[in-house]
């Protein structure tokens, strides 16, 4: 079994269980520490979505952050278990465990969030399958975090203001366009 370390914020140095999924990439610690210098260390109170969960290293380092609710969203039953396992270690009370599939919860859930974390399995549209649903969720100052396969320019409504790649990883910061 593998590890990944949260690089920030309370918990930094402490190592999670990375359950053996197929397709499961863990965000890299280089892109983990770019991706939270862009959105400020310190994400006191906010509400943040997890949306394709994995190893819930988004959110759990949004949470080690401040954080004041993470929602984490998986359907994969392994990977579940080390998200629980990975709570539990932490004691981390604001980090709420959502079985299920990411666009039943987008078209079901009534809550707004502040950040939106959409790191879905690469080539099979996930994407473009949730993009029409954030609105729904995302308050309108919100941010939408994006990895993906490709460089990407949009999403839906929302515009990338900071981009960058390591590897295979295209990771985008975007905001919602002003009309």
């Amino acid at each position: 079994m593998s590890r990944v370390r949260i690089v920030g914020g309370e918990w930094r140095s402490r190592l999670l269980d990375v359950a053996s999924v197929p397709g499961l990439r863990p965000t890299p610690d280089r892109v983990r520490e770019t991706l939270f210098n862009w959105l400020g260390q310190d994400l006191d109170g906010l509400r943040c979505l997890d949306l394709f969960a994995g190893t819930g290293i988004l959110g759990f380092e949004a949470a080690s952050r401040g954080a004041g609710g993470v929602v984490l969203v998986e359907r994969d039953a392994h990977a579940l278990d080390a998200l629980h396992k990975a709570a539990k270690t932490l004691q981390a009370a604001q980090v709420e465990i959502v079985r299920g599939d990411a666009v039943r919860f987008l078209q079901t859930t009534h809550r707004k969030f502040d950040v939106v974390f959409l790191d879905p399995p690469y080539r099979q549209g996930w994407i473009e399958r949730v993009s029409p649903l954030l609105e729904r969720v995302l308050e309108p100052d919100g941010w939408l975090y994006v990895e993906s396969e490709a460089s990407l320019t949009h999403v839906g409504h929302w515009q990338v203001v900071r981009q960058g790649h390591a590897g295979q990883v295209h990771f985008h910061l975007l905001r919602r366009r002003q009309e």
